[in-house]
């Protein structure tokens, strides 16, 4: 039994030692992810009026995951939102958190509106701070056109 041992553990090192890996360049797998083919994960911290916001964007090709943590990793409420025809507007539903509130409706629903994609959001910001909730919604935005998920707005030319 002893030698058995032995020699699945040489045959485990002989494979281990062949294998080979080969990493993608970061452009490639970009470009998988913007076709659907693959995921795109960016997290990061911004702190605005002495509060810590921690954001989270997963792109997976048609659909975004975006999560806003407020001072905590808790995951809050989740929404989910997708654009409705005829009139390319977008609808709303709280997935997971109980009765939602209209700060994750709102910004998951200018999210769609936004990128035209599906949103998945998850936000523990609390409910009665709109100008840290308009905050938060910024930076996600700056981030997703700064990504390529996003356009931004127009300037509006003079004539």
């Amino acid at each position: 039994m002893a030698s058995e041992d032995n020699s699945n553990l040489e045959a485990l090192k002989t494979s281990m030692e062949n294998l080979n890996v080969q990493q993608q360049p970061s452009s490639s797998s970009r470009n998988d992810a913007a076709s659907g083919n693959g995921v795109e994960v960016t997290c990061f911290t911004e702190v605005v009026d002495d509060v810590n916001l921690h954001l989270q964007i997963i792109h997976l090709g048609k659909q975004i995951y975006a999560w806003i943590g407020c001072n905590s990793g808790k995951l809050g409420h989740l929404y989910a939102a997708a654009s409705t025809r005829p009139n390319n507007t977008a609808s709303v539903t709280c997935v997971l958190g109980g009765n939602s509130d209209n700060s994750g409706t709102g910004i998951a629903r200018r999210l769609v509106l936004k990128t035209g994609l599906n949103i998945m959001l998850a936000s523990n910001i609390p409910k009665n701070s709109p100008l840290l909730e308009a905050n938060a919604e910024k930076k996600l935005v700056e981030k997703l056109i700064h990504l390529g998920y996003a356009t931004p707005k127009s300037k509006g030319t003079s004539s």
